[in-house]
């Protein structure tokens, strides 16, 4: 879980790129490896996630939910953050290395619109001009979202090619980058793309699981969770709160989208600048992903997620569309928590294999990587007014 050797962890990684992105691609390699090693860069990092986001993020007993389950749940309050999700961690940490780079212009992609909604409040935070890619599906699912990336002075530009959703968004980012990269900041939203972003990112995100790791311990008298769960599209929360606990006892368990299960139904192949398992067919074009979640339907996954599954410390199952939505409705109606539909995933998993792969009695930690607000035109229609599916 340590730096990865020439952008490597393991077979996946690297840096497949167009030849004028390479150069920005290892000045900011050595920008941020001499960022993560300067107090002032470090302190500056942590002074603005203390008090303007909010951090540390609480651990919450889930008491009701539970004994309905008969293991113990906690859960690690994301949702808490400024913007309502674990994005804003990165983003701070990369607009910093914008102004450190001497960059004006910032750009990134957005699925569910969080990492759009959390690189258009740094960018007004710290005067930036902001572009943010966004698939056409995306736009009109995630209307909320849209709106507060407009009203934080931020560009949003729909992207009307592919499946028009993440893939796409990352797609016309990277044109972008390619045609203004002296002046433009590309910040990747997940552990995806070319080194360093796969590891750069885990490294802003692992503030989730070093929080985590001393909570828990406090909580539960100096012993770790036995499971650790979370969702994963990309894949920046579970790399983050993963970081915490690689080297203890825990089950690492990250939950993808059946119908964008790359660990699950991919093969290895490159995207997006790295080398990664991802959703083909016969002849290695990438497949479209489906998810009722905008922030999961991503045909790969972060390439040091592909080495955790290959060296088998962590398990990458799936849910159904339908399972989240229940989630959503019993993680309301017990804990009072409503959370993202990405989020749901990782809810969706325990309430399927409590009492079968995580037995009676476990104690797990899952992160509640995003709030619900963004979703609720989505659930109001799943849901029906009424309430029930």
């Amino acid at each position: 879980m340590g730096n990865p050797v020439a952008g490597r962890f393991g077979e996946f990684g690297g840096l497949f790129v167009p030849e004028p992105i390479v150069p920005a691609c290892l000045e900011l390699e050595r920008a941020f490896t001499e960022a993560w090693a300067d107090p002032a860069f470090r302190g500056e990092l942590d002074g603005y996630l203390r008090h303007y986001v909010g951090r540390p993020s609480p651990v919450t007993e889930c008491r009701r939910l539970s004994e309905e389950l008969g293991i113990r749940v906690l859960a690690k309050r994301e949702d808490l953050n400024h913007t309502g999700s674990h994005k804003i961690n990165n983003v701070l940490g990369q607009a910093l290395l914008a102004k450190r780079t001497g960059k004006t212009r910032v750009i990134a992609e957005t699925g569910a619109g969080q990492h759009g909604v959390a690189t258009a409040t740094a960018c007004a935070l710290f005067g930036l001009e902001c572009v943010v890619y966004m698939g056409e599906v995306d736009v009109e699912r995630q209307q909320l979202n849209v709106f507060r990336m407009e009203l934080l002075g931020a560009e949003v530009r729909p992207v009307s090619s592919g499946s028009r959703t993440l893939k796409d968004a990352v797609n016309d980012a990277l044109r972008d980058w390619v045609a203004s990269v002296d002046t433009t900041y590309y910040c990747m939203g997940s552990v995806l793309g070319p080194h360093p972003y796969p590891w750069m990112v885990r490294e802003f995100q692992r503030v989730i699981g070093d929080e985590s790791l001393a909570q828990c311990r406090e909580l539960l008298d100096g012993a770790d969770p036995t499971h650790v769960v979370a969702c994963v599209g990309g894949g920046s929360n579970a790399a983050g709160i993963f970081a915490g606990f690689a080297d203890t006892g825990a089950a690492l368990i990250g939950v993808e989208a059946a119908g964008g299960a790359a660990v699950g139904a991919g093969r290895v192949g490159v995207v997006h600048g790295a080398r990664s398992m991802l959703l083909q067919d016969g002849p290695g074009q990438v497949l479209e992903a489906h998810s009722i979640s905008a922030g999961l339907d991503y045909p790969g996954i972060g390439p040091e997620h592909s080495h955790l599954a290959e060296i088998g410390r962590a398990t990458y199952p799936s849910v159904t569309d339908d399972e989240v939505v229940v989630a959503v409705r019993e993680l309301s109606r017990l804990e009072g928590l409503i959370p993202a539909l990405e989020s749901a995933h990782a809810f969706a998993y325990l309430l399927r294999e409590a009492g079968r792969e995580v037995p009676l009695g476990s104690t797990v930690l899952v992160n509640l990587s995003g709030r619900g607000d963004k979703d609720m035109h989505q659930v109001i229609t799943l849901l029906g007014k009424g309430g029930t599916a």
